[in-house]
């Protein structure tokens, strides 16, 4: 290329302008959502605050990290990735490494902070995947070569995932690398005859612990138990009810004041619904879509199928994950622990969410003429 056709790079400004949309209203959504039960409980009604704007600041360094990156380098090193997040997990697992939270082992303490190793694990399970579609890319009809390895892969991940316990993000990964796996050519039966042989072990999963049996309950009916597992459920009903149209106000809602559990975190949704109202609401279902279109055309339009593979993967996590958490919040799915991507409070959730949408930016790149 000669100096008269220099050119330079541009991301997706679209995408972009999602991401930072849907980053500062999760900033406002989490002070307005927090900020009593923070005074109450921290002596700090900034307490939230605080702590979601350090992890923005972490997650834009690595969003600008991975922005400007070249993002093959993430398949040359998918394997090490890989093994990293793996010892990551199994790490969670040993008595003085992992940290216990409400019955659940999840955590890792690094420096004082908390984070979760499977929020790692999402993103190296779809560069892996990636680059076995890009190496496997003639042998996807093949049920041995083509197809297999990716499943014992998985398998490996979802046993610790699995033992924190953490069903949801192991769906959640499952879900993904499939739809990886299909949009990629592999034979449907080959998918077929895995769902067919996971639908026993889900239900196994399900019936083997009573408060899964007790969250479907709550699902097909939360007034059944009230002021119990069917607490969340109609809490969060409440909030939409309340919010109508237009909502009651920024920092008006009600439903906050102690009344609906982890209302910054997956239920913030419901706190959308109330103080921004069905038009609030469907603003962030429209920013979600947004991105997923953005995102698909990303794929579309990479210059690799390795990025092709990885924005698809990416793509699929966030949106499936935003549907799945809104879902939830009106009571179309039964309760998951999913949070809303970029916007409920995280730490290791959200900087991951923010460095894969850095990657997401940069693999949107095309040549711009100057």
């Amino acid at each position: 290329m000669n100096d008269s056709t220099s050119r330079h790079q541009t991301s997706d400004p679209i995408l972009g302008c999602v991401v930072g949309l849907l980053i500062i209203i999760g900033v406002v959504m989490v002070y307005s959502s927090s900020a009593v039960v923070a005074g109450e409980k921290y002596n700090d009604p900034y307490y939230f605050l605080k702590r979601q704007m350090l992890w923005v600041f972490i997650g834009f360094i690595a969003l600008r990290i991975t922005r400007s990156m070249d993002y093959r380098l993430l398949e040359k090193f998918a394997y090490p990735i890989l093994f990293g997040a793996f010892l990551l997990l199994i790490a969670v697992m040993i008595p003085g490494l992992g940290k216990e939270v409400g019955g659940a082992r999840r955590w890792l303490t690094l420096g004082g902070a908390n984070f979760q190793p499977s929020e790692i694990a999402k993103i190296a399970i779809i560069i892996f995947i990636a680059k076995s579609l890009v190496k496997r890319s003639d042998q996807l009809k093949n049920f041995a070569y083509g197809y297999l390895p990716n499943v014992i892969v998985l398998g490996f991940f979802f046993v610790p995932i699995l033992f924190q316990p953490d069903f949801g993000t192991a769906l959640i990964i499952g879900v993904v690398a499939l739809l990886m796996l299909f949009i990629a050519g592999i034979r449907t039966r080959f998918l077929a005859y895995s769902f067919l042989a996971v639908i026993p072990l889900v239900i196994s999963a399900v019936t083997g612990a009573e408060y899964r049996m007790r969250r479907i309950f709550a699902f097909l009916d939360p007034w059944q138990d009230p002021s119990d597992t069917g607490f969340q459920a109609i809490q969060s009903f409440y909030a939409f009810g309340r919010g109508g149209i237009w909502g009651v106000g920024l920092g008006d809602g009600s439903q906050k004041l102690f009344y609906l559990p982890e209302a910054h975190t997956d239920f913030i949704f419901s706190v959308i619904g109330e103080e921004l109202g069905f038009i609030g609401a469907v603003f962030i279902v429209i920013l979600f879509g947004t991105f997923i279109w953005r995102g698909f055309a990303a794929a579309l339009n990479a210059k690799d199928p390795f990025g092709a593979h990885v924005a698809v993967g990416i793509t699929l996590l966030i949106g499936i994950q935003a549907f799945i958490n809104m879902g939830v919040a009106i009571g179309l799915l039964p309760t998951k622990g999913l949070t809303l991507p970029f916007i409920s409070m995280g730490g290791s959730s959200l900087v991951v969410l923010m460095m894969s949408a850095g990657v997401l930016l940069n693999i949107s790149q095309h040549p711009v003429k100057k």
